[in-house]
């Protein structure tokens, strides 16, 4: 919920109206600059209001925009706007909020996929458009912002200090994404703009088309906007190395396995385990060696499509009626081609140790084999297939009005998102004798000087058919709201300080369904098995990899193997009637219903001679949660089946959440800023989810929790703030945040007197089964940080250097909570980066622009493999250009690329000599027109 009533001095900036591609003009109106929900400002006060015309996509003027922005926001906040958005090279709108301070992206193979703030995580961020809480087919609270292009949008502001108006949810901050609308325009816009794109592994190019057509007629005014993309990435990796501690081999479980590797242990690293501690895990997880090795080429096919439809009625400069519509879809096809070995299968064991490392973490007591022979590695030919089909729809009413002393804003809307994922995995496997062993960048697989040692690549008589695995998914997410805004103007002598009270209503129902199933394919008919372990590699037709997907040659490594593709194998392994069965153990439903209401007082007055603007309130949030799950039990012999009908139960919670935002303006350059508030992350569905699985023989279940509460994060801010002439702008911030309640897998109970049978149908025994659910943590933990921001227009000190300039910021943070392994390791939080800044340098004159942007953000701990070994990202740093003239008043040319240096990710695991990922994703270059009538 977003306040109605505009600040003091928010009538310096207008409204960005929607450039698709940035090449017409823009009608900036001022009266809702501050927010794409900020209601229209009193009659008086509109009739003062200028238009202001920005001809040639100004990339220059935009940063002035989303300056006054950050400026006339009492509280702290930072925009991206029109020309900012829709004239930068980015894939989707992901890319282009990564150049808000403070805001970085995850990339899911070259590409933006989520984004999170100030480095928490991307589920602490919390996203709206026009006013309602976006929905997700994630099946989480995160909003996987690759399914918009950025050409719908108009305006993001990301809000990071929270006023009482502000709808809860964002712990890290909330990015409020506004689309446009027909009387942001002056005049008639008809814009289209096409493209082509060329990545530089795939070689493949790739269409860009959108439109956009605006007009109004006296009272009335409608808007329609279209966006289209195809997207072909492809992703060369060598990648999903990892440890594996010795306790696989060693424990007594293992028999003759174990025996051979404890007497390997001692010959060739002089470790000696006696026979009595092969179960001791303190020892046996701290020996560690290589287990996964895999070289894996990824093609990526998007088509993505959105578009906007807004109509409004403005019979007034005080009234307002408007409808919008958002409507989206996105449909991804990866196909997946990996040769991969495990080191650690069900057969194999140590065989002989070339290389051991005891020293470069000798501080944690480990030792790590680098280099190892084993006697029967699992090589394994896999042709994965995903299938990800994204329908995403929005449509929501608003009513602005105001009067003489009072403003009203009602809002009433949809959101809701579709999402299937289908999914298949052809699997072949051989077992032989192997190496491994770490290379510079990564690792690999060579045959053994055992006898039976074969090269994995090439051996295709050796692999047999294991299993055609498919996996079905399907997600609904409905979100309904509807709010009501009041605002009460004062011009009180007794109180002159009290310029408005703002108070206001919202409620939002939301529902969530998951579905989820799997099924194995061992023969040509429904059960049949006849192909399992009988079937070769060779029996079916074969591609060579530098055929399996565009563009050649795997990039990373001089290898050349052939696999099934997955066209061949869609049409070879699904039989005639074939079909994924959901299974009743996953599915679950959450439903969720809040009413917040909210006050808030705005103050303006003088401390001597220094203006200050406060706004300061109380919001009142009260959450009820209905949660549904299938139940796992046990049959009499020994099997499993599930309640026959879903199992409910209830949870809620409510809070008062306090917030204090102010501005003092020490110079009429010069802004002190502060804010304090508490604020809120509610729990992740799947942690909602009240669904319970068991494990017969661990004597164990796992539960949902829908009585988990938020995560709850108190925090404060002070910044100041030099604002330039030309629109520059030198910032400084401090900000911290307690964060209290996070949610963690725990004991929660027991169930006394279980019954447990053999497969035979006698009884095994009655047992107490202990339940796991996840619950919120006690204590807390702090993260801290500085932020800078630098926009310079070099102009303003030299009068040649006009149309040059730099757009910088920077954000560093700190944790508290340094955790650790189960072994001991140090553990950083997760997703958590030390640093991160974005520089862009830009140049721009009437009919040239020229930008190059790079991005960086810090190595940071992306997992805990098997909860004892952080596997870190490295730091990346991505540079991206666009150029564009403009030939004609009516056509501009654009030239973009993306990574244009060609940068690799990485990663490792520990420490940076034991590499596990080494991944290339190649450069994308654009070439584009634009056209406004």
């Amino acid at each position: 919920m977003t306040g109605s009533t505009l600040y003091r001095g928010q009538a310096r900036t207008g409204r960005m109206a929607l450039l698709m591609g940035g090449a017409a003009a823009i009608s900036l109106m001022s009266a809702g600059a501050a927010s794409a929900q900020t209601a229209a400002a009193p009659q008086e006060e509109a009739a003062t209001l200028d238009e202001v015309i920005v001809t040639g996509g100004s990339y220059q003027r935009s940063l002035e925009q989303a300056i006054d922005i950050k400026r006339d926001n009492v509280g702290f906040s930072d925009a991206i706007v029109a020309t900012d958005v829709a004239n930068f090279p980015e894939q989707n709108l992901a890319e282009a909020l990564q150049r808000i301070p403070g805001v970085t992206i995850e990339r899911n193979r070259g590409l933006g996929s989520r984004v999170s703030v100030r480095g928490l995580p991307a589920d602490f961020t919390f996203v709206s458009i026009n006013n309602l809480a976006t929905a997700s087919g994630s099946g989480g609270r995160e909003v996987e912002l690759n399914i918009f292009a950025s050409e719908i949008i108009q305006q993001v502001v990301v809000q990071k200090s929270p006023r009482a108006s502000d709808e809860e949810g964002g712990i890290a901050g909330t990015v409020d994404i506004s689309t446009a609308r027909p009387f942001d325009y002056r005049d008639r816009q008809l814009v289209a703009s096409v493209e082509g794109s060329h990545n530089s592994i795939s070689d493949e190019i790739d269409p860009k088309v959108s439109f956009l057509a605006s007009d109004t007629w006296g009272n009335f005014g409608a808007l329609v906007s279209f966006s289209t993309a195809q997207r072909s990435n492809r992703t060369d990796s060598n990648s999903g190395i990892n440890f594996r501690p010795m306790s696989r081999f060693l424990a007594t479980s293992t028999g003759a396995r174990g025996t051979q590797a404890l007497a390997v242990l001692e010959r060739d690293a002089g470790i000696i385990i006696p026979v009595a501690d092969r179960n001791n895990t303190a020892i046996t997880n701290r020996i560690i060696f290589q287990d996964k090795v895999g070289d894996r080429m990824y093609m990526t096919e998007q088509d993505q499509w959105g578009g906007t439809l807004s109509l409004q009625y403005r019979p007034s400069s005080n009234l307002s009626l408007t409808f919008d519509a958002m409507v989206g879809g996105y449909e991804t096809t990866e196909d997946e081609y990996d040769a991969a070995a495990y080191s650690a299968s069900s057969r194999s064991t140590l065989e002989t140790i070339h290389e051991y490392d005891d020293t470069t973490l000798a501080d944690y007591g480990i030792v790590v084999l680098r280099d190892v022979s084993y006697t029967a590695t699992q090589h394994e030919m896999l042709s994965k297939e995903r299938i990800n089909e994204t329908d995403y729809s929005q449509f929501a009413g608003t009513l602005d009005w105001s009067g003489d002393s009072w403003e009203l804003s009602a809002m009433i809307g949809y959101s809701g998102a579709e999402k299937t994922l289908d999914s298949s995995n052809l699997k072949h496997v051989a077992y032989a004798p192997s190496r491994t062993r770490w290379t510079a960048n990564g690792g690999e697989t060579i045959p053994s000087a055992t006898s039976g040692g074969f090269d994995m690549y090439s051996s295709f008589d050796s692999y047999l058919f294991e299993a055609y695995e498919t996996s079905l998914e399907h997600i609904t997410d409905d979100k309904y709201a509807g709010q009501l805004d009041f605002t009460q103007h004062f011009a009180l002598e007794a109180f002159p300080a009290l310029t408005s009270v703002q108070m206001g209503l919202r409620y939002t129902d939301r529902s969530t369904e998951r579905q989820y199933g799997t099924l194995n394919i061992q023969g040509p008919t429904a059960g049949s098995t006849a192909w399992l372990n009988t079937r070769r590699l060779s029996d079916s037709v074969l591609t060579p990899s530098s055929e399996l997907a565009p563009g050649g040659g795997y990039t990373i490594r001089d290898l050349n193997w052939s696999q099934v593709s997955n066209d061949y194998a869609r049409r070879t392994f699904r039989y005639a009637g074939f079909s994924t069965p959901f299974n009743p153990g996953e599915y679950y439903e959450v439903s969720e219903e809040v009413l917040a209401g909210y006050a808030m007082a705005n103050l303006d007055f003088d401390i001597g001679s220094v203006p200050v603007s406060v706004n300061t309130g109380v919001r009142y949030v009260d959450t009820s949660v209905t949660s549904s799950g299938y139940h796992q039990i046990q049959t009499p012999t020994g099997g499993t089946t599930f309640t026959p009908e879903p199992v409910s139960s209830d949870g809620g919670y409510d809070k008062f959440l306090p917030s204090l935002n102010f501005t003092a303006e020490l110079t009429d350059s010069i802004v002190f800023r502060g804010a304090a508030s508490e604020t809120l992350i509610r729990p992740s569905l799947t942690n909602l989810a009240y669904k319970r699985t068991a494990s017969w023989s661990s004597f164990r279940f796992t539960d949902g929790n829908p009585n988990l509460k938020p995560t709850y994060a108190k925090q404060w801010e002070l910044g100041l703030e030099k604002y330039l002439p030309e629109g520059g702008l030198l910032a400084v911030s401090y900000f911290s945040k307690t964060i209290e309640g996070v949610v963690r897998q725990a004991l929660t109970g027991t169930v006394e007197d279980v019954t447990v049978y053999n497969a035979n149908g006698t009884v095994n025994g009655v047992y107490d089964f202990d339940v796991y659910s996840p619950i919120n943590e006690p204590g807390s933990y702090d993260v801290s940080g500085v932020e800078l921001v630098a926009v310079v227009p070099f102009g303003m000190f030299w009068e040649p250097l006009e149309g040059f300039g730099i757009n910088a910021n920077y954000t560093m943070l700190d944790s508290s909570l340094t955790g650790s392994s189960t072994i001991g390791v140090p553990t950083p939080p997760i997703g958590l980066a030390d640093n991160t800044y974005n520089v862009t340098l830009f140049y721009e004159n009437d009919r040239f622009q020229a930008r190059a942007s790079y991005n960086y953000k810090d190595a940071y701990v992306e997992g805990i493999g098997y909860e004892m070994y952080p596997i870190t990202r490295d730091a990346y740093g991505q540079t991206d250009v666009s150029v564009s003239y403009n030939l004609t008043d009516n056509i501009q040319l654009n030239l973009e690329a993306i990574n244009l240096t060609d940068e690799r990710t990485s990663g490792y695991t520990m420490d940076p000599s034991f590499p596990v990922m080494d991944e290339m994703s190649g450069r994308r270059v654009s070439f584009g027109m634009r056209m406004d009538f």
